[in-house]
């Protein structure tokens, strides 16, 4: 099983599955995802939450904090650091 996350920094508020899928579907996706170098990382207790949600769709609130870390292993193999985030209440 494979779930693939997109995420627009200052695009949007959280994540959004943009692929789902099983068996020879999934290993497509991750076929694609080496080929261009996106980074990949096995949860297999998350992706069976991710894989119930639409496509196009936000991730749910009971799975920011894991993604919130997969984003964070993404950065840090990346050698990147995300932007800093606006302080509550102030405007974007």
């Amino acid at each position: 099983m494979a779930v693939a996350l997109k995420y627009e920094q200052g695009r949007q508020a959280l994540p959004k599955v943009v692929a789902t899928g099983r068996g020879t579907l999934a290993e497509q996706i991750l076929e694609l995802a080496f080929a261009n170098g996106v980074k990949v990382r096995e949860d297999s207790d998350l992706v069976e939450i991710l894989s119930a949600i639409e496509l196009d769709s936000e991730i749910p609130v009971e799975a920011i904090v894991a993604v919130a870390e997969i984003l964070a292993h993404v950065y840090r193999a990346n050698g990147t650091l995300p932007p800093p985030l606006p302080a509550l209440g102030d405007p974007e």
